[in-house]
């Protein structure tokens, strides 16, 4: 990042200092799931080599596997993983920007058929998981720590712009769990 002074901007930036106003307690059950001592940058990194380690190790007969009817597929959740990202970063820079327009929730459902997840390989969603990691990497090395301290609403609700951020890594940490415990 050439012509940046990074030195408060959100490398040292650590998941402990999130405060329980900063989001919904929904969240708080995600953000709980990042490890203490988890450095923003650190964590993006570091759980993308988890996760991606993780999508190729998934045998392939279970790709398309769901532990019960009406249940998402394995692509699927991978797929789910992806797009949650996508749409918290979108918030993340929205408040980031210190944007005070209310950001509306979204249905994750109506997500996952349009998605057409089903059709891709693991290799596709690997690569489309990369991709979003590292646009995500990118644009949090941009920010300055009290960009990431602003609070705005988000679905009704506060959210901060490093709140969005920590989800994110809670959130596939939660799926990975879940993948684990039911459908591998």
């Amino acid at each position: 990042m050439s012509g940046f002074n990074t030195e408060n901007y959100s490398q040292i930036m650590k998941v402990e200092e999130l405060s329980s106003t900063e989001c919904h307690p929904f969240y708080s059950g995600y953000v709980q799931k990042v490890p203490k001592n988890t450095g923003l940058i650190d964590g993006y990194t570091q759980a993308e080599k988890t996760m991606i380690d993780f999508f190729k190790s998934i045998p392939t007969e279970k790709h398309d596997y769901c532990y019960q009817p009406g249940k998402w597929s394995v692509k699927e959740v991978v797929q789910h993983v992806i797009d949650t990202e996508r749409i918290f970063m979108y918030r993340c820079l929205r408040l980031a920007r210190h944007d005070k327009t209310p950001l509306s929730g979204f249905e994750q459902d109506d997500y996952i058929k349009p998605s057409l997840a089903n059709r891709k390989t693991m290799d596709d969603l690997v690569e489309e998981y990369a991709a979003v990691r590292h646009n995500s990497i990118v644009f949090l090395k941009s920010l300055r720590d009290d960009d990431l301290k602003f609070i705005g609403i988000s679905d009704g609700n506060k959210m901060s712009a490093r709140a969005a951020a920590f989800i994110v890594l809670g959130h596939e940490i939660w799926h990975k769990e879940v993948l684990e415990k039911r459908y591998l």
